[in-house]
């Protein structure tokens, strides 16, 4: 069994811990907490705690909608100074900040008792820590308060925002100082740290992010040249996000998660995402938007393809669609999963007998409304255990392969070498080798325009809920055009017309992946409007509590 950083993680409160439970701005009160190596250890490990690391909500894209929540602030465009999602990101980022502070000014008081080499790698993890809660700040907020020695209240108060650019300077810097002094690896028995790999891919994910294209390709190249040894794409996508994969090579950085350690999703977090039919809620459902967004297998969007039948919409698809989508007619999690108004009942592998279907609106009228549930992470230990503690997989080889290839892209700087990139990941959904490409839709075109278009799609189907679709959306300037459209569902099971079960028709996509179902009329459902503002939502705003206790903090455009 695989050893993780329990420390503080798994939630029983420590003494130790609890000193470190500062306002983000404030030092440390314990002026012997960093005078041995333990206090030291147990400072680094402190924030390796979940509140500190993540990537996006998925619920703020057209990916995703729970049905009972309806929307979001950012979905809702409704997004103000007292938002909830922007003072968690602004407060667990500035409390990790103000830790990692303390620990670089105090981590000297040890160095009677603890190896030189032992200081320099928890100073290493520190810096890179700090650099990555500034680099989501600065993603999210633009220009932030810029803290890099311990301040106290007093002093903190008049601090005013730094201009994002020049943090980003100390960011890279910083992940540079990291991705020198860290390993590349550790044993395979020993605790899942930061190393050189996790420091270099949160600089090329910040890199792009932040339009630094040069920078994102130098950082991801580095990544690759260190080799299958280190890192290689996972040989079946599916399982990359189940147990089986929690080990694999693909894996940069994640979070171990564990039930019996205490570190798991319970009950009803469970329910939320497995079938009705299954004694789920049924609730976390994929859009049809995403579910569009799959090519079929000769490479084509499905407006294009010929291969395309929209009765039959799981035929012949890029195969990373029935590995995160649920399959129409599959027994999934010991039921079958028909969401047809007319599939009354449904047969159980797992009873071993016909039963009620909860998951047509026929018979719920809160089964999926878009007919839709995950399928990727999903296993039947979910169910068996109404558990979920699968670990949470920050960054991963894939990644830097599309991010090299979209740098590459941004730059004009095309060649043989992006083709590899991408053709890796394509490949690897069809489970071929990369080099097989009369078994899989390998990319061959060298033109910048339509490379833009084919690694911007890679990226949606192949992140799809990793939590990275809101900053592709943000960067590429498409969240107002994407999010404004309204979420669409089936129609009701009353209304609906059988003949055109389940889609009306073929969806028409335009340059930016985007479908439009305006034209399907009643043949589709709004279930709800999605609104953003583009004059502010961009940005995340101040939060209001902040610029309370500090006058100095000024506010985002027109929030």
């Amino acid at each position: 069994m695989k050893k993780l950083i329990y420390i503080c993680l798994v939630l029983t409160a420590s003494t130790a811990c609890s000193k470190l439970d500062l306002d983000p701005l404030s030092e440390s009160s314990s002026s012997t907490f960093y005078d041995t190596q333990a206090g030291l250890e147990l400072a680094v490990n402190d924030l390796y705690r979940p509140s500190f690391f993540g990537n996006d909500s998925e619920q703020f894209t057209d990916n995703f909608w729970h049905r009972a929540l309806l929307g979001n602030s950012v979905t809702f465009g409704t997004m103000a100074a007292d938002d909830p999602a922007a003072l968690s990101l602004w407060t667990n980022s500035y409390r990790a900040i103000a830790r990692a502070n303390s620990f670089l000014a105090n981590m000297h008081k040890a160095a009677g008792n603890t190896p030189a080499p032992i200081i320099a790698q928890y100073e290493a993890e520190m810096r890179l820590i700090r650099a990555y809660q500034y680099s989501k700040l600065i993603t999210h907020f633009g220009d932030v308060p810029f803290l890099i020695e311990p301040k106290t209240l007093a002093e903190a108060t008049g601090i005013t925002r730094t201009n994002k650019e020049e943090i980003l300077t100390f960011i890279f810097s910083e992940l540079d100082f990291a991705a020198d002094k860290l390993p590349a690896s550790y044993s395979a028995s020993a605790v899942k740290r930061l190393t050189k790999g996790a420091a270099l891919a949160i600089k090329a994910r910040t890199a792009l992010e932040m339009g630094k294209f040069a920078v994102a390709k130098d950082a991801s190249k580095s990544i690759i040249d260190m080799g299958p040894a280190v890192y290689t794409l996972h040989p079946s996508y599916s399982q990359l996000f189940l147990k089986a994969g929690e080990t694999s090579k693909e894996i940069i950085f994640s979070l171990p998660r564990d039930q019996v350690q205490n570190v798991f999703n319970g009950a009803f977090y469970v329910r939320d995402w497995i079938p009705r039919t299954a004694g789920g809620f049924g609730a976390q459902i994929p859009t049809r938007e995403v579910v569009d967004a799959y090519e079929s297998i000769d490479g084509k969007p499905i407006d294009e393809s010929p291969l395309y039948d929209p009765k039959n919409p799981f035929a012949n698809r890029d195969p990373r669609l029935t590995a995160t989508i649920v399959e129409f007619g599959i027994q999934w999690l010991g039921f079958g999963y028909m969401p047809h108004p007319d599939s009354l009942t449904i047969w159980s592998s797992r009873l071993g007998r016909r039963v009620q279907n909860n998951d047509t609106r026929a018979n719920a009228n809160f089964a999926s409304f878009t007919g839709f549930l995950w399928k990727k992470g999903v296993d039947q230990s979910w169910v068996d255990r109404l558990a979920e503690d699968n670990d949470a997989i920050l960054y991963r080889y894939a990644e830097v392969l599309l991010t090299y290839a979209e740098a590459k892209i941004e730059l004009g700087d095309v060649d043989a070498s992006v083709l590899n990139a991408i053709n890796q990941v394509r490949a690897r959904a069809y489970g071929v080798a990369v080099t097989q490409v009369g078994q899989y839709p390998a990319v061959t075109t060298t033109d910048v325009a339509e490379l833009r278009k084919v690694v911007r799609r890679e990226r949606r189907v192949e992140f799809v809920n990793e939590g990275l679709r809101y900053m592709d959306l943000i960067r590429w300037r498409l969240a107002e055009k994407v999010l404004t459209k309204p979420v669409i569902g089936l129609p009701d099971p009353a209304v609906q017309n059988r003949s055109k079960w389940p889609f009306p028709g073929v969806t028409p996509i335009d340059d930016d992946g985007i479908p439009d179902y305006s034209g399907f009329g009643s043949d589709v459902k709004v279930i709800a409007q999605r609104n953003f503002d583009k004059s502010r939502q961009y940005l995340w705003p101040i939060p209001s509590i902040e610029r309370i206790g500090n006058p100095k903090l000024t506010q985002n455009p027109n929030y």
